[in-house]
């Protein structure tokens, strides 16, 4: 009985969180929604005055960063979720990699196991002595799964364990980044999701923006997406336009140049490279998504951009099943994947890489589980991507806070 109220007050937080959600998003309508909406924005006002305040106190020093005597590359983005930050984080530690660098990135480590203060709190308290950070993959293996790391961390650790990259969580990112120059003698920090990280000093800003919802609603948490106000795209050293099909539109363009005159704007596109067997070894070019029955599910940021893909390439959408962004798949979830899928006569089942991270290995369907893998690629640019990243982090550095 008491597992059965368990699952239903599980159920219904979902669901309200789902709703609220939406209305962020404005995909939702009516009286509800607007006086959700309303009580939110109240918020995002109270949220916005905070957000002014620490980067003024930071910019007064009366809260200061910390150098690490290397280079600090931060990538981040003035939104929540949906400007395809990790596949620019994973191919530019890639090519820096290539390039001798001795690279570790430096993650918080989103609803990992390691995230929690009290675990953390009461290590300290019966050792007497901070614990280490913890070590996703020190370039070699991978150490920690997705429930312990996060998902993001550990995809990133899958896909560059050999490139020698190190990964590493902790809410600490200072501590985090002293301990990779100690124990394993780094010389390149990419800071993931770092923008609003004030406590490390990053010489580099590199500041994300979603080609077709560049700032939501244009306001701030929890009303909109926005972490920031849009004028503080002048922190940026560069602008990576992501998800994009060709230069950016000329009004955002004129937006990014109203805020940040000097700032370089890159344009990018995250491209669909091949779909990917769940924890197996089969890979298939996308075009093999052309006329098949496809039941999709997903734990993103903007699902509706995933479900897009599939339908460009070919596949007609049979079943569909949103959760929200970073969700950790249940059972119960899984089982009703499979019976949508089933019921719809799917041919495969297909769903993001952050999201394959995150699956039980007991999840074996009938048909095909497969996930998209999606790399960046430079537009407009004969050199491509790996001429941009040695402008950017092997050139010289200037102040990015």
């Amino acid at each position: 009985m008491a597992a059965k109220h368990r699952g239903f007050f599980s159920s219904l937080g979902e669901a309200i969180a789902s709703y609220a959600v939406d209305v962020v998003y404005e995909r939702r309508r009516g009286l509800g929604a607007a006086m959700l909406g309303a009580f939110l924005r109240v918020l995002s006002w109270i949220f916005e005055l905070l957000v002014r305040l620490r980067l003024w106190l930071y910019r007064q020093r009366v809260f200061r960063d910390t150098p690490l005597g290397c280079k600090v590359v931060v990538v981040g983005n003035l939104t929540v979720g949906g400007t395809g930050k990790t596949p620019v984080v994973l191919k530019m530690a890639k090519v820096l990699a290539g390039r001798g660098r001795r690279v570790a990135i430096l993650s918080r480590g989103y609803k990992g196991a390691s995230d929690s203060m009290a675990k953390r709190f009461w290590r300290w308290l019966t050792q007497g002595s901070r614990p280490d950070p913890l070590v996703v993959s020190d370039g070699k293996r991978v150490l920690a799964g997705p429930d312990e790391a996060g998902d993001e961390p550990f995809m990133l650790a899958q896909n560059l364990c050999a490139e020698g990259v190190v990964v590493i969580v902790d809410r600490d990112r200072v501590e985090a980044g002293r301990f990779a120059l100690r124990r394993f003698g780094v010389d390149t920090i990419l800071l993931d999701d770092g923008l609003q990280y004030l406590p490390l000093r990053g010489q580099i800003n590199l500041l994300l923006i979603d080609s077709r919802d560049p700032f939501g609603n244009g306001a701030l948490l929890p009303r909109g997406v926005l972490r920031e106000p849009v004028a503080n795209l002048s922190r940026a050293s560069y602008v990576f336009v992501t998800k994009a099909d060709g230069p950016p539109s000329p009004e955002l363009v004129a937006l990014i140049r109203r805020h940040n005159p000097t700032a370089e704007i890159i344009a990018c596109s995250h491209r669909a490279r091949e779909l990917a067997e769940v924890d197996g070894p089969l890979r298939l070019p996308m075009s093999e998504l052309r006329g098949k029955r496809v039941a999709a599910f997903s734990g993103i940021a903007t699902p509706e951009r995933f479900e897009e893909l599939l339908v460009s390439h070919g596949a007609v959408l049979a079943a569909n099943r949103r959760f929200l962004d970073h969700h950790a798949f249940n059972d119960e979830d899984l089982d009703e994947v499979l019976d949508q899928a089933m019921q719809a006569k799917a041919e495969m089942i297909v769903t993001t890489e952050k999201d394959a991270v995150r699956l039980q290995s007991r999840f074996r369907p009938p048909v095909p589980l497969m996930f998209v893998r999606l790399e960046v690629e430079i537009l407009g640019d004969a050199d491509g991507f790996n001429a941009a990243v040695e402008r950017i982090c092997l050139g010289p550095s200037s102040p990015g806070r």
